[in-house]
């Protein structure tokens, strides 16, 4: 939303506007949740819960231009096309900041609905990576600080090794650019595997999607040890350290953060979990950190920039609840509300209304039972990234989160009851009826509670 939108709606001369944010970690499903929430509230038919879409408040949908000509648009038809085409696939993951506006023309509800027509209400959804919003943890942080901070964590991450030896074959006495472009190689190289193996705090964010900062010095730094402070290496490092800050970091924030009203945080725990209790721990630590982006006044910086804005609502989703049977969902929110309950304190703290949920923005799996070593099991079929069709069972989720979250935070490597299982399907084909939205679960009650207050 531009700056003359928002003048034009506080002086109460423009159409009422929701701006929801929708972020989340790498492979959480923030592209098919963003398509799959747009498609059905064009075609209502799967959308009960959504009061609004089950009493017929809602009128009309439609997709108008975004408000912001300087942002890219959601691309949301071949995202939409790559779901639900004739060769279902994946659509690609969020590289950079995105928008697109969902108009919906409404009847108001209650005493006023018989002497009031209907009006406009835009949504404007915002789509951007959880690993830029990780970044603001580095606000607040000191080079050297942050440098020890990173050093101490990926011991035993993958990548971590070979950047040991990378900065132990580096001369920090004589700055050479090509030295500090190799060390930055094998740090993003770290990144991209520790992701890639589940880690959910790899910053610099921006070093996993650079995007059109790629080879700039602002991205061409390292953590690096404290014996190395001082040095030429280490002063022009932190140099760097601070223009990534200033420059990369806080005009996201000013630019598209500070606007946002209503935030989905997308959550693969599904994942967290089979990678093993210290992702689970390393998810939840960074989830409580992107939450201090949801307290104005406690940084200095960022309450200068929101001001008197707060988020009012935050949904934390674990997304694939289709990998699941569907008598284990409350387990999984159980689970998610646990491991973000320092989190939710705090966003509660601030005035914001928070909820855990286990949704599947597609759903892309059937249940039924399965026979294994004579036992009856609650299974999900669906169809592998190759093309088989598999009956699916994970593994029982724990009754109690503590079952999880205390060795993970008292950091395990392994769990005692051994390893729940993933595995990842591809879309199911399109079976639509007109009316209907992509298949889901439970992203119409997601709805209710991000924007159900307004419509």
């Amino acid at each position: 939303m531009g700056l003359a939108d928002d003048l034009m709606q506080g002086l109460g001369m423009s159409d009422p506007v929701i701006r929801l944010g929708v972020t989340g970690l790498s492979r959480a499903g923030k592209t098919v949740f963003i398509t799959s929430l747009v498609a059905n509230l064009l075609d209502r038919g799967r959308m009960s819960a959504l009061r609004a879409a089950a009493d017929g408040s809602i009128k009309a949908a439609w997709l108008q231009p975004q408000p912001d000509d300087t942002v890219p648009r959601f691309d949301y038809e071949r995202h939409l096309a790559a779901m639900t085409g004739p060769d279902p696939h994946w659509p690609e993951g969020t590289r950079h900041v995105s928008q697109l506006r969902l108009s919906l023309r409404v009847q108001p509800r209650g005493l006023i609905s018989g002497w009031r027509g209907t009006q406009v209400m835009h949504l404007d959804i915002v789509d951007y990576p959880g690993e830029w919003l990780l970044d603001l943890r580095l606000m607040d942080r000191e080079f050297d600080a942050w440098s020890v901070e990173v050093l101490g964590r990926i011991e035993g991450r993958p990548g971590a090794e070979a950047f040991r030896a990378a900065l132990a074959a580096t001369d920090p006495q004589n700055f050479d650019e090509r030295a500090a472009q190799a060390l930055a190689t094998a740090y993003t190289a770290h990144l991209h595997q520790a992701r890639d193996a589940g880690w959910s705090d790899c910053t610099p964010g921006r070093f996993l999607m650079p995007g059109e900062l790629e080879g700039s010095p602002a991205l061409t730094f390292t953590p690096l040890p404290p014996d190395m402070a001082g040095t030429p290496l280490g002063r022009e490092f932190a140099r760097r350290f601070g223009a990534y800050r200033s420059r990369v970091v806080k005009p996201f924030f000013r630019d598209h953060f500070a606007r946002i009203d209503r935030q989905v945080v997308l959550m693969d725990v599904l994942g967290a979990i089979h990678a093993g209790p210290q992702a689970v721990e390393d998810m939840r630590r960074a989830m409580a950190d992107i939450l201090t982006a949801f307290r104005p006044g406690r940084a200095g910086w960022l309450s200068q920039l929101l001001g008197s804005r707060r988020v009012s609502r935050i949904l934390f989703a674990a997304t694939k609840a289709d990998h699941l049977h569907h008598i284990q969902h409350p387990r999984l929110t159980a689970i998610t509300g646990a491991m973000l309950r320092e989190a939710r304190d705090r966003a509660d703290f601030s005035g914001a209304r928070t909820e855990a949920m286990s949704i599947a923005s597609l759903r892309t799996t059937t249940e039924e039972m399965i026979r294994q070593d004579g036992d009856e099991l609650p299974a999900v079929r669906g169809t592998l990234m190759d093309g088989r069709q598999a009956a699916f069972y994970p593994g029982e989720l724990p009754a109690n989160p503590a079952e999880l979250l205390v060795p993970a935070s008292q950091g395990a490597v392994h769990w005692l009851d051994g390893d729940y299982a993933i595995m990842d399907f591809a879309p199911a084909r399109s079976t639509l009826r007109p009316g209907d939205g992509p298949p889901h679960i439970r992203l119409d009650r997601a709805a209710e509670f991000l924007i159900g207050d307004q419509i």
